[in-house]
């Protein structure tokens, strides 16, 4: 593996995360961006980074709080070195609204978009041509299969997926999944591309919607909503039940305003749209669920400006 400058095309939650990851650990990163609007959107997403960065290093020279081994390691923490990593990654990160000027040299490009079929499909087909031909390109679609895009991006040898956890540098996972076309070589370069960035690299052997974490997350977060939106409880209530009754430290909806409302309204209508590729199994649990009415609630509240914790309020006010 020898990738120096990374694309990262997408500055929402993961995808600014992603890149302030990476240029953390010392790669030239590229964020590419739709619209003037986007850049607005993304560069405070990125300040707000470089302070978590900074707030949590401070902590783990002080010895509070947990250890994000995203940032270090614990048996040779150097908190200067540390600062100085976050101070350069917040200058030298670049905002491009060209794509052509974005993926220009980039060994590797991560797709971290919306959930949304058709405007993954556009953007692999408007970039393809643009690629130099080492580009490697990974998808950090949350639930969608690379084998579906894979023809699209002109370099079916070189595309698979990458999927990390929120808050990339305290849960530091990365899932990394080929589909049939993919070159074991590109399989092994993102495996120590992962370690690269400090992330425990989680192969996934099989195809799969969901990966390893989302297969088990997405039901427990349609679990949450059917039982909303049947009128069974309230949110809180519903968080509560789980936090207290598991002593997990976030509930569903907890959940859904950190990852954003936009992302779980398009996995629900993934589900509403395809329930003919579900598994019988996996049918027979989800069906029961009142899709429709989690779609039109999660509607309801991106419409009213409510996008979860980056937008200020969700079901939740921060």
């Amino acid at each position: 593996m020898n990738y120096k400058k990374i694309v990262v095309a997408g500055g929402g939650v993961l995808g600014s995360q992603i890149a302030f990851q990476s240029a953390y650990c010392g790669f030239d990163v590229t964020i590419w961006l739709r619209s003037e609007g986007s850049v607005g959107r993304t560069q405070p997403k990125l300040d707000k980074l470089a302070q978590t960065y900074r707030e949590f290093i401070e902590k783990m020279a002080e010895g509070e709080g947990p250890w994000a081994a995203g940032l270090a390691d614990s048996d040779c923490f150097d908190k200067e070195a540390c600062l100085a990593a976050v101070r350069r990654a917040a200058s030298s990160i670049k905002l491009e609204l060209d794509m052509k000027a974005a993926v220009e040299d980039a060994d590797l490009v991560i797709e971290s978009m919306a959930e949304n079929e058709q405007d993954k499909i556009a953007f692999y087909r408007r970039m393809a041509p643009l690629l130099p031909e080492k580009t490697v390109i990974a998808t950090n679609s949350s639930t969608l299969l690379p084998s579906a895009f894979a023809q699209y991006t002109g370099r079916p040898d070189k595309y698979l997926a990458l999927h990390f956890a929120n808050s990339i540098w305290l849960n530091n996972t990365a899932e990394i999944m080929a589909q049939d076309k993919t070159d074991p070589r590109y399989f092994d370069e993102l495996i120590d591309f992962s370690h690269a960035i400090r992330m425990i690299a989680l192969p996934v052997h099989k195809e799969k919607s969901g990966y390893l974490l989302n297969s088990m997350l997405v039901p427990f977060l349609l679990s949450g909503l059917d039982l909303y939106v049947s009128g069974v409880s309230d949110p809180q209530s519903i968080d509560t039940a789980w936090t207290r009754g598991t002593g997990a430290p976030k509930g569903p909806f907890q959940i859904i305003d950190t990852v954003g409302l936009t992302t779980a309204y398009n996995i629900v209508m993934q589900y509403q749209k395809v329930p003919g590729l579900l598994s019988p199994l996996l049918k027979k649990m989800m069906m029961p669920y009142n899709f429709k009415a989690m779609a039109a609630v999660l509607k309801k509240y991106i419409d009213e400006g409510k996008l979860g914790m980056a937008s200020g309020e969700g079901f939740y006010k921060y």
